[in-house]
């Protein structure tokens, strides 16, 4: 077989011998993309396979049993759907520092395989170790960024699991391009997955991510593996979540959490308990909103604050917490209860690094602004869910149960919720005459 590269455009598939800035098929800039071809050494070809694949029922498909390997920290277990899966590619993504070689050195650490540190050398990991206070001779550090050298390494060891840090920093031979760059990165990929899947060992990916906050990398890439982790935090909070936006063996809905400390990333079996040690009893624009993350109910606090502005255009700003639907719910609470927020600033955030996404915390947040706006707070004992519509109702939402229980449990006793409020303006006077 020899191998040659090419440049190939992402948008109509346009075929060049060298790179170009624009296509001259579809006119798109910076789409061509160096790709590894292999050509045959013969040119002849075949037009029937050898043999041949009849289509099967699906009763008569026998089921694939595979024991998943538990990594010892239930939070990443439960994201993953039950644990790793044998010959899976999981991609693991966040910002600089939130934890990701972290995390990754602590599962490799406990089960045994081979680290490929491409962006440290084995002394600055090795540091690294000794901090987390690691000490185990199952670990393997491999400093390499050749993508063909390290198949042929995980070809020869057979680790229990492979950590690659990070897929930007691999390259082949076979392709032009610096590490990094389009092409690179889908090629070490492809690599990677078919060693993965032919052998069975779990490959888990390092990833970087832009400053917009997406993978940085081909989209090709997401497709490639079979998990996209994304592990998420603020800079100054210890807290750390980790979501998965892409599953093939389980739930994309659940979320682990975590802490960061001097001794690693340590699970938090009671996260409420993380999101509300520090929150002030009865201060007007404090709320307690159980939110759902997958499913599992988390008590947060949501914070508001209203100010008079001195401003043409008053400010909508929010940490944690949608912009646009703090507008949106800005306005139904002007126009529905009559509050002149037009000449109020309005501020929310989630205390604790937590970012909120779904829609039951529009109620929690609409009382927010209108207890801080009032000056009289809710109910020390008080909880909060609800989406609100445009009309000003109060909507249900999924897992009202299970919010219940666990605000319940906790102390939180006094419930406002869809089942007894309908309507904004009726829980405003109810609660915050």
């Amino acid at each position: 077989m020899k191998t040659y590269s090419k440049f190939i455009c992402q948008q109509c598939g346009y075929e060049s011998a060298s790179w170009l800035g624009k296509c001259p098929n579809c006119g798109t800039w910076n789409s061509l993309v160096e790709t590894a071809v292999m050509e045959p050494a013969s040119s002849k070809r075949t037009t029937l396979r050898e043999g041949k694949i009849n289509p099967q029922k699906l009763s008569e498909i026998k089921s694939l049993s595979q024991k998943r390997i538990l990594t010892g920290l239930e939070e990443l277990d439960r994201v993953l759907g039950g644990g790793i899966v044998p010959g899976s590619v999981v991609l693991l993504a966040g910002n600089p520092g939130i934890g990701k070689s972290t995390l990754l050195l602590q599962i490799c650490a406990k089960l045994g395989g081979l680290y490929v540190c491409g962006e440290e050398s084995p002394e600055q990991v090795k540091i690294r170790a000794e901090r987390l206070k690691i000490k185990t001779d199952s670990l393997l550090l491999f400093p390499e960024i050749d993508a063909d050298i390290i198949c042929t390494q995980i070809q020869e060891l057979k680790p229990l699991m492979v950590i690659i840090d990070s897929i930007q920093t691999l390259e082949t031979s076979d392709l032009t391009g610096a590490s990094g760059s389009v092409g690179q990165i889908r090629e070490c990929a492809t690599r990677l997955t078919r060693v993965a899947k032919q052998l069975g060992v779990p490959i888990f990916l390092i990833g970087h991510v832009t400053k917009e906050g997406a993978i940085a990398g081909p989209m090709v890439l997401e497709h490639l593996v079979d998990t996209v982790l994304i592990l998420e935090g603020e800079k100054f909070y210890p807290g750390r979540t980790l979501h998965s936006l892409k599953n093939r063996f389980g739930p994309t809905d659940e979320v682990g959490i975590f802490q960061i400390e001097d001794g690693g990333m340590v699970e938090i079996k009671n996260p409420s308990a993380l999101f509300l040690q520090e929150r002030e009893k009865e201060v007007p624009g404090s709320v307690v909103v159980p939110l759902l993350e997958g499913t599992r109910p988390i008590l947060v606090e949501i914070q508001a604050l209203a100010v008079p502005t001195n401003l043409a255009f008053p400010r909508r700003i929010a940490s944690g917490f949608d912009q646009g639907r703090l507008t949106i719910l800005a306005a139904i609470i002007n126009r529905r209860l009559g509050l002149p927020l037009q000449s109020w600033d309005i501020f929310v955030n989630i205390p604790g690094g937590l970012v909120v996404h779904e829609p039951a915390a529009d109620l929690g947040v609409a009382l927010a602004i209108i207890s801080s706006f009032k000056g009289k707070a809710l109910p020390s004992k008080s909880f909060v869910f609800g989406e609100v519509g445009l009309l000003g109702e109060i909507r249900k939402v999924i897992g009202e149960e299970k919010r219940v229980k666990e605000a319940r449990r906790l102390g939180f006793t006094i419930p406002i919720t869809p089942t007894n409020v309908k309507t904004l303006v009726s829980v405003s006077q109810k609660i915050l005459r």
